[in-house]
């Protein structure tokens, strides 16, 4: 029987599904199989919206800028970030991007799907744009307990250049 990561597809990004992740701005992921060895999203980040809670995971990831301005919080470090800038995260790295500017950021993320460690570790700096867990916790749940549930969404052409 023929797993759906065996299968080639082409989608576009208008007609996906798109949700509200609160705090992580709007999203949509381009591999959706359970069993991708891959995971693709694209987040639009308004300003002061954290693509994610303060984390580490146990494979590696990537980060495009493709419009817009962020932050990338990255170790207890701030490093702005523009449109081309490419984040390259090794595992166990501490991170997190925030949308800043005037309006909407795209970003490309794209991570390995192959080892289920990582954390969430609580941090100062993050907290202070609203990402970070308020404990440290190896629980997604607990890092996002305080945020609502995702929304459905539509999908919208200032996102993306």
């Amino acid at each position: 029987m023929a797993r759906l990561t065996d299968r080639w597809y082409v989608r576009n990004v208008r007609e996906m599904t798109w949700e509200r992740d609160r705090p992580r701005g709007f999203v949509a992921s381009l591999v959706t199989a359970d069993d991708a060895q891959v995971g693709v999203n694209l987040f639009a980040l308004a300003p002061g919206d954290p693509m994610s809670m303060y984390h580490w995971e146990g494979d590696q990831e990537g980060f495009l800028v493709l419009s817009g301005e962020a932050l990338l919080i990255v170790e207890d470090e701030e490093h702005p970030l523009r449109r081309w800038d490419y984040f390259h995260c090794p595992s166990g790295v501490r991170h997190t991007i925030v949308g800043t500017g005037r309006g909407s950021c795209a970003i490309l993320g794209i991570g390995a799907r192959i080892s289920d460690d990582g954390a969430y570790p609580y941090s100062e700096l993050a907290m202070t744009y609203d990402a970070s867990a308020e404990e440290d916790t190896e629980e997604s749940k607990v890092a996002y307990a305080r945020f609502p549930a995702v929304e459905p969404a539509e999908f919208r052409e200032d996102w993306l250049p």
